[in-house]
């Protein structure tokens, strides 16, 4: 209703009927007026169900466009260029996401995974290769459902019932298996719409470097691995590329990740190296991103300690021996001048009861709730974002 409508209507004698109006356009909002074509669809008669592709929506997690498949996480000419495992974990959706605003009383989700390996036997099928539902009530994401994967094509009503009204969903995809389709299906003539967008100074992506941690190993479901709970936390959008057994501070990957414009690099590979390697490569990856972007702020994170290093002393000794190197090539970096430069410590964050992990490495659920807990605090200082200002 415009402006010139209110006011006609306010000189007339039904100007309670217009107030009605007016507010009755309010509820409705700015973001279902937004909503998709419902000619886009694809209508199942039988179950009265209008179906979405998700990539009629934003999906978050992508940093590049031109990728050989529209859920891949590195873009088609990484292939050749990074090694072929790595290659391999990036067509695994870990952290990709999508944000919708519905009026429908139920949502509905059919995926179609890349593979037929549903569960790893330390990581539950939900984690691997499930779908993750959250909404936003009371000003916050609230878990609302899981879409647990029984096989490659799933199809499930992920929540019914929901009251009247707007509501804003997040909808995470798999951390360990692949994408090939996914829909989003709500009654018919429901209307879908993006979610709401960021706000501008909160547009820029952290991009996560990392091993098999980072990439969600072994979340119960997607949206417990700590990217996207700092995601959600943070309200900023999250570039996953966390790569299983293989986040190596490889120059390759650096040189892609160089071509990102985020608000923060989270370098977090210790896991997956020696403290050679450390010595040998966290230098030049930094200086890569350093070149590139030198005004973006590079965060240095320690690896965990080991939940059985207390008494296993060959673990502890690994743990030791990877942070001296990566604290001293942290400080070479700071003598030479490299500005920017932040460091997480692992000793803590996991916690320091020995109940974080499933192996004395991946994290369970809460092993992952106290990770996001230290990260919190270091990326609130550097993005300038104070608890209580979510």
């Amino acid at each position: 209703m415009t402006v010139r409508t209110v006011a006609q209507c306010a000189r007339g004698r039904a100007w309670l009927l217009c107030f009605a109006l007016v507010l009755s356009a309010w509820s409705a909002g700015p973001v279902l007026a937004q909503a998709l074509d419902v000619g886009q669809a694809r209508r199942d008669e039988t179950a009265q169900v209008d179906w979405y592709d998700l990539r009629k929506l934003p999906v978050e997690g992508r940093g590049w466009s031109d990728t050989a498949a529209f859920f891949d996480r590195l873009p088609a000419r990484a292939e050749g260029l990074v090694r072929k495992d790595v290659w391999g974990l990036s067509r695994q959706t870990a952290g990709l996401c999508a944000r919708f605003t519905t009026s429908a009383t139920a949502v509905h989700c059919r995926w179609k995974l890349t593979s037929t390996n549903l569960a790893l036997p330390h990581m539950p099928a939900t984690g691997v290769s499930g779908v993750d539902l959250y909404v936003r009530h009371g000003g916050a994401w609230r878990w609302l459902a899981t879409g647990f994967p029984k096989e490659q094509v799933n199809q499930v009503v992920l929540v019914q019932g929901l009251p009247p009204g707007e509501h804003e969903f997040l909808l995470y995809l798999p951390l360990y298996n692949g994408v090939a389709e996914l829909e989003v299906g709500v009654p018919r003539d429901a209307p879908l719409a993006p979610g709401r967008a960021y706000s501008p100074d909160r547009a820029k992506p952290l991009v996560f470097y990392g091993t098999s941690i980072t990439q969600g190993g072994c979340a119960s479901r997607p949206g417990m691995v700590h990217t996207a709970i700092l995601q959600r936390r943070l309200e900023r959008p999250v570039i996953n590329l966390g790569f299983s057994g293989n986040g190596r501070l490889e120059a390759e990957v650096g040189q892609l990740l160089a071509e990102l414009d985020p608000a923060v690099y989270v370098l977090d590979c210790l896991p997956n190296l020696g403290a050679a390697d450390v010595k040998e490569r966290t230098e030049p990856l930094v200086k890569i991103l350093r070149q590139a972007r030198p005004d973006t702020p590079i965060l240095l994170v320690e690896d965990r300690s080991y939940t059985d290093g207390f008494l296993l002393q060959g673990k502890r000794q690994r743990n030791l021996e990877s942070r001296k190197e990566l604290r001293a090539a942290f400080d070479r970096l700071q003598a030479a001048g490299v500005t920017g430069l932040h460091y997480l410590e692992g000793e803590h964050l996991l916690g320091d009861d020995n109940e974080g992990t499933v192996d004395s490495s991946h994290p369970t659920d809460l092993g992952f709730v106290r990770q996001a807990d230290a990260f919190e605090i270091v990326l609130r200082k550097i993005l300038n974002q104070p608890a209580g200002n979510p």
